[in-house]
């Protein structure tokens, strides 16, 4: 769970860690206590090869299997902090605690097939589901008619979703580790290589095409930018062009949506502008949604950008336009809301529309997809293993009208993402994860 600001100061003084924090996970363990000895330092030793290795989620791994089952033998070192000495462990875990529901990432609907396409970035899948499945109260989850996941797929991190809306074909693009876009046709079913992938930059978050031009733009976190290629590249094609530099004012690119009538490109914001390889770059915005013209490249200046107090924006994710009407719809994470404004407005505005309350079932909202034609707004949960559908013209404390649970009803997911660290707080019992 992300953490209130003065646990989250805790934590940064006994960690530090390299790399984007996505979350905070707070584990309650009452039965931990603290070493007599005082605490300890451990560092993991690299783990040898093994034909029996498997990602996260994969079937070769037995549900109730821990790793040190899974690769036999491995050694740790732990040492005292007053000693100073280090020494061989090897032994299995105690427990291990590891989260097997899905975390979704992102949604689209394929208007063809009625189908919604859900990136599920916990176990490295991707979740196919008819379009009026609903899961009713008291059934733990919503079978999937289809599964995209397995080593063969080269799907890690899975965040942003583009389905072509003439073939169904499923671009899925990946952040942190993969480092590239994988497509897979429509009917694509089980551990299955994907049949074209494309390199991206380290980092891509979300995705968009133009259709008009057939070109595929992938937005990236840091250094913040946002690539164009040709919608069929594959391998180690160049893009066509990147909008990226200090007068963009990109900033964490969380979200892209095109607007083909308008040729606009619109683009949300977290805030954390920095440049990994420029010393000293670092530094914190309010987050924000920015607009260009579709064919800006290089170091371009945005048309116009919404950010402020009264916007409410808190890690805005994903986005969705109608197209009939102009709304913009945001995926606010930690607001727990979904955000409308109008793709018009500038500055510091307040949205028209907000989605959130108890009633909406909304829990780290981090994808959302407009369908025009059923007049329907899909939101993918990234905190409790749903997607819930509302009424496109919904507002305020409003319930679904149908959702797809994969996992029991009031589950909160631990969010745990690439987990390089952890604290123990011996006061209130409880483990420390940064994400």
């Amino acid at each position: 769970m992300r953490a209130p600001k003065s646990r989250r100061m805790f934590l940064a003084a006994i960690v530090a860690v390299a790399g984007g924090i996505f979350t905070l996970s707070l584990i309650e363990r009452p039965e931990l206590r603290a070493p007599t000895g005082g605490p300890q330092l451990v560092s993991v030793e690299e783990l040898p090869a093994s034909g029996d290795y498997c990602e996260p989620g994969y079937d070769a791994l037995p549900k109730q299997a821990n790793l040190f089952e899974t690769f036999g033998e491995a050694s740790v070192y732990a040492g005292s902090q007053n000693s100073g000495q280090t020494g061989f462990i090897n032994r299995p875990p105690t427990r291990t605690i590891r989260d097997l529901d899905p975390i979704y990432s992102s949604v689209a609907v394929d208007l063809n097939f009625d189908e919604v396409v859900l990136m599920d970035q916990n176990n490295w899948a991707i979740r196919i589901f008819n379009r009026l499945d609903n899961t009713p109260p008291g059934v733990p989850f919503t079978q999937p008619k289809r599964v995209i996941q397995g080593p063969e797929t080269e799907i890690q991190y899975n965040n942003g979703i583009y389905v072509d809306p003439k073939n169904g074909d499923i671009y899925s693009v990946e952040t942190d580790t993969g480092d590239e876009v994988v497509i897979f046709p429509r009917e694509a079913n089980g551990n299955v290589k994907p049949p074209r992938t494309l390199k991206t930059p380290h980092r891509g978050f979300a995705l968009a095409v133009d259709e008009e031009n057939q070109e595929l733009y992938v937005g990236v976190q840091h250094p913040p930018q946002v690539a164009v290629y040709r919608k069929g590249a594959s391998g180690d094609e160049r893009p066509l062009r990147s909008l990226q530099g200090e007068s963009t004012r990109l900033s964490d690119v969380h979200g892209i949506v095109l607007d083909q009538k308008n040729k606009l490109m619109v683009v949300t914001n977290w805030g954390h502008v920095s440049d990994s390889t420029v010393a000293g770059t670092g530094r914190f915005e309010d987050p924000s949604i920015s607009v260009y013209p579709m064919g800006a490249a290089g170091d371009v200046a945005p048309l116009r950008v919404v950010q402020g107090s009264l916007t409410q924006l808190n890690w805005p994710a994903q986005m969705s336009l109608d197209p009939d009407t102009g709304d913009l719809y945001v995926a606010n994470d930690i607001g727990q809301s979904v955000l409308v404004f109008k793709e018009t407005d500038k500055g510091n505005v307040a949205p028209t529309r907000i989605i959130k309350g108890n009633r909406t079932g909304l829990l780290n909202p981090s994808g959302v997809f407009v369908d025009s034609k059923h007049k329907e707004l899909w939101v993918a949960n990234f905190g409790n293993a749903s997607a819930a559908v509302y009424p496109l013209n919904a507002n305020g404390n409003v319930a679904p009208i149908r959702t797809i649970r994969s996992a029991p009803e009031g589950k909160v997911s631990l969010k745990f993402g690439k987990v390089e660290a952890l604290a123990y707080d011996s006061r209130r019992d409880q483990i420390w994860v940064p994400n």
